[in-house]
């Protein structure tokens, strides 16, 4: 067995996949088990080749009765995985694995938790006593980061496998425009009313406009869709599983977003998007740059006046309406040709 430790969220899954696909290519008669947090369920599942997913919601102890390695024993108590399913789905049962694969972080506690497995394949992290494996790299891009930690075990990764299998659209619209305007980071949000005024001149343009978002970010979608004279069944936030966003940026005309998860999956299907970054550097998370209907604007590089580096949440007002809008033209001039 081969367990792949990545609790994180959407844009970490997926810039994981050739990592993911990797592995399943290069052992292809093990289990392959994925942690990741239950709700990336209908993600995961669009991936391939994972086996099953080990419900995981945050780093904590290993989840092994064999915890020798495991710095903090004091609690005392049975180990468990951190993180319960809402779907009921079992935990883990029986020895270690064979290997486990940290796809979570540079360590040390995401190493930690994968103690006691057979062999680690990891980051080097001395704190964490693992000194085998490479070196980390914070200005690397995040699909390189993994694809190049494989190479070091001897698995290689293709970092263009980037693709999801498509969702039948079920009751989503198609040929949609979707317009993400939310983010877990606040620092990563372009104004709301821009994405407003975005809108609204999409739709002058005759672009079916929907807005989308987490059931937490309904009210932001409600405020861009009103200022831009949308009706209220443009509002999606809320209202869409994983499954169900994947199928509708899987059929859209064209996603606008911030440096976010469905950026990810407009990257995924090929969808011309237009991404808008703040702080992170689109060299670390943005599209394949050898697409050129993936239009990337960062609010802190050329594409804005001002210094590069991390910007305050005022350098967005850099970033204007019309740039966007001109990004756009230029993301949908590309599959026009």
């Amino acid at each position: 067995m081969i367990l792949v430790l990545r609790a994180l969220g959407v844009g970490d899954l997926a810039t994981a996949v050739p990592a993911l696909r990797a592995l399943r290519a290069g052992y292809p008669d093990e289990e392959l088990v994925l942690a990741a947090p239950a709700w990336l369920g209908p993600l995961v599942d669009l991936v391939g080749g994972i086996d099953r997913l080990l419900p995981t919601d945050d780093l904590g102890r290993p989840p092994w009765p064999d915890t020798t390695r495991w710095p903090d024993r004091s609690s005392g108590g049975a180990p468990s995985w951190p993180g319960s399913s809402p779907s009921g789905a079992p935990g883990w049962s029986g020895p270690p694995p064979e290997v486990a694969v940290n796809l979570h972080g540079r360590g040390p506690g995401s190493h930690r938790m994968l103690a006691g497995a057979g062999r680690l394949w990891a980051f080097r992290c001395p704190p964490a006593g693992h000194c085998a494996g490479p070196g980390w790299r914070d200005d690397e891009h995040e699909v390189d980061r993994w694809c190049r930690l494989l190479a070091w075990y001897g698995v290689t990764a293709d970092r263009t496998d980037l693709a999801l299998r498509r969702p039948a659209a079920g009751r989503m619209p198609t040929g949609a425009t979707v317009v993400h305007p939310g983010s877990k980071v606040e620092a990563k949000r372009w104004p709301a009313d821009r994405f407003a005024a975005l809108a609204r001149q999409l739709t002058d343009r005759g672009h079916r406009v929907v807005v989308t978002g987490s059931a937490g970010e309904r009210e932001l979608a409600g405020r861009v869709a009103a200022d831009a004279g949308l009706p209220g069944s443009a509002v999606l936030a809320g209202r869409t599983d994983l499954g169900e966003l994947a199928a509708l940026v899987a059929a859209a005309r064209l996603v606008v977003s911030g440096d976010t998860g469905v950026g990810h999956l407009a990257t995924a299907y090929r969808v011309p998007s237009v991404l808008l970054f703040g702080p992170v550097p689109p060299a670390r998370w943005g599209p394949p740059p050898d697409r050129p209907w993936h239009r990337v604007l960062w609010a802190s590089g050329e594409d804005c006046d001002g210094s590069s580096g991390v910007p305050p949440a005022s350098r967005w007002a850099a970033l204007p309406v019309d740039r966007v809008l001109a990004a756009v033209d230029e993301a949908e001039e590309t599959v026009r040709v």
